[in-house]
């Protein structure tokens, strides 16, 4: 009966099972089927063994990470990078969201807008680019304009300690458009009725920013940090390779888990340990999120992912 029962809710639903076809073929594809690759991690790889030939050797891939002294810088820029990424950007996007739904029009809104949203589609090449003719020594354009005001210039790719801040104020730049977006939908789905109510009790806008919206938007905070926390171990690799480079000065500074192994398999072919640090940042993240859904389910289990 139950079997009869599912193949009879296939039928049912088939145009939107066959719409969702895609998107589950995209992610077996792409997600499920690469985790056989996590033996790499475990494995002492050679090319004429292949990911199943090749002889096992342990844990000395992740021993070897370890050990490398590197294990732990990485980590830390990766984690630190993130939280500043989540807690600024967040800050920024409901800001400008709740800005735009009490000041703005609807002109204003829509041009405001686009504006914003424009350099989420940029490429973090071209970003990266503009930021190497902003920020060279000789022909960035702060340092002429430093220079053509009489000051010294400076040489920030020469400097690791600029580059925490330098990073953290382009991600907020190139996210915010597509924060704001979501943040000011969740604004414009509250009930009206709410606002008109505060009104007639006499609040002011401040008032009802801080008694109406912002409360109505803690559900969406919520789903958005915890997606976000799953990535705290991942690093935008894209963003980091493109603005840094091969710039060994400033890998104290900015070098996450991603680039790490980006370069520790172009520099040394070593797949081993290039996979146990992929295994390495997984587990972190998988950990993460589980702990922090856990912690939000022991608050409001109605606003855990799971």
């Amino acid at each position: 009966m139950n079997r009869h029962g599912f193949w009879d809710d296939v039928v049912k639903y088939r145009t939107i099972l066959l719409m969702l076809a895609p998107a589950v073929f995209f992610f077996l594809l792409f997600a499920y089927v690469p985790m056989v690759g996590i033996i790499l991690a475990f494995k002492q790889y050679n090319y004429a063994g292949g990911v199943f030939g090749s002889q096992w050797n342990g844990l000395d891939n992740i021993r070897f990470f370890f050990e490398s002294g590197d294990a732990w810088r990485v980590t830390r820029n990766t984690a630190l990078y993130n939280i500043a990424f989540i807690v600024i950007n967040n800050l920024l996007q409901i800001f400008t969201a709740i800005l735009l739904f009490e000041v703005g029009g609807k002109w204003f809104r829509k041009i405001t807008q686009s504006v914003l949203f424009l350099p989420y589609f940029i490429s973090w090449v071209v970003v990266g680019a503009i930021a190497y003719n902003l920020l060279n020594y000789d022909i960035g354009t702060v340092n002429v304009i430093l220079k053509g005001i009489g000051m010294e210039p400076i040489d920030i790719y020469n400097t690791p300690a600029y580059w925490p801040y330098i990073l953290v104020i382009v991600s907020a730049w190139k996210s915010l458009g597509y924060g704001t977006v979501m943040y000011l939908a969740a604004i414009t789905s509250i009930d009206t009725e709410m606002y008109e109510a505060a009104e007639m009790d006499g609040a002011n806008i401040f008032q009802r920013i801080m008694k109406v919206t912002i409360p109505n938007l803690y559900p969406t905070v919520i789903i958005l940090t915890l997606l976000a926390v799953g990535n705290i171990f991942r690093g935008d690799f894209g963003m980091f390779y493109n603005m840094i480079g091969n710039n060994g000065i400033l890998f104290s500074a900015t070098d996450v888990i991603d680039t790490f192994v980006f370069r520790t398999l172009i520099t040394t072919n070593d797949i081993g340990m290039s996979a146990a640090a992929g295994v390495y940042q997984s587990v972190l993240g998988f950990t993460t999120i589980m702990l922090v859904n856990y912690a939000v389910r022991k608050h409001d289990k109605d606003r855990a992912l799971f």
